[in-house]
């Protein structure tokens, strides 16, 4: 049986009340998804489970893990990688640093794509990436630039197809492919590039203690209310020098008056 939004609640409350996250501004739709999902992996119906959250600080730190959402591709989404190497890449061209946060940055695969974007345009050199996500063990795995070779079908496919518009770039200057290991590993220029930092986007802190050129954070808020989004958003705005970009979801969208302040086009947002 579903928990119920009060179970839920009690969910959010007993964490909160335990340690610093805070998941009350979640839509509350999909945490009962993962709520549910929770249960039924560990066997436990909710007053068990939130009597082991709260007896059990590891568990919590675990659970947390779990919960957080961390799916992504290399080039996930090519036609917007498409318009990011045709309609905004070019616009830094002339700058002397460049520096791009990439917000919820999961295992790192959408990183060393705009670093393999920006190399492709000579621009990496004086790029500085800089990179967060709540999830400490996504992070890691983003650090080693290690992953399964079962995703290169789907990589490749992608790649070739975000280089549709432009001179397709040779995938083996950036990525070994090692079949007889199963594995995929990014190049060392690019996984010693980026800075890496656990952050918690709900917190509306943000993190480095800098401004950036250019902000990602794709497919995160959706899995937030929309106040939480503005309020993210809000924050993103600030965060983002004179006329900085910053690429969202195709699934997401900014509701309410902040979305004056940003010149829309597609998923691209530019500070105006």
């Amino acid at each position: 049986m579903a928990v119920t939004e009060e179970e839920v609640d009690f969910f959010i409350q007993t964490i909160s009340q335990h340690s610093s996250y805070d998941f009350g501004d979640y839509s509350i739709k999909s945490f009962t998804r993962r709520v549910d999902k929770l249960l039924m992996d560990n066997r436990m119906d909710i007053h068990q489970f939130v009597a082991k959250l709260s007896a059990d600080s590891k568990f919590l730190e675990k659970v947390v893990k779990d919960i957080t959402v961390n799916t992504t591709e290399l080039f996930r989404d090519p036609a917007i990688w498409q318009a990011i190497l045709r309609d905004v890449i070019p616009r830094y061209k002339d700058q002397q640093k460049i520096d791009i946060w990439h917000a919820g940055c999961s295992t790192g695969q959408e990183i060393f794509s705009m670093m393999i974007a920006m190399h492709t345009k000579s621009l990496f050199e004086k790029s500085n990436f800089y990179a967060t996500d709540l999830n400490t063990d996504v992070i890691e795995v983003a650090k080693s630039g290690k992953y399964k070779y079962r995703e290169i079908d789907e990589y490749i496919n992608n790649f070739n197809t975000a280089f549709k518009e432009t001179d397709l770039p040779e995938m083996k200057d950036y990525i070994e492919i090692s079949r007889g290991k199963s594995l995929i590993k990014i190049k060392p220029f690019l996984t010693q590039k980026a800075t890496y930092q656990q952050h918690d986007l709900v917190t509306l802190q943000p993190p480095f203690g800098k401004q950036f050129d250019i902000i990602f954070c794709r497919n995160v808020l959706i899995y937030f209310n929309h106040d939480l989004q503005n309020r993210i958003f809000e924050m993103f705005y600030d965060t983002l020098v004179p006329g900085g970009t910053m690429i969202i979801g195709r699934h997401e969208g900014i509701l309410g008056d902040i979305v004056n302040k940003f010149e829309k086009r597609g998923t691209i947002y530019i500070k105006k």
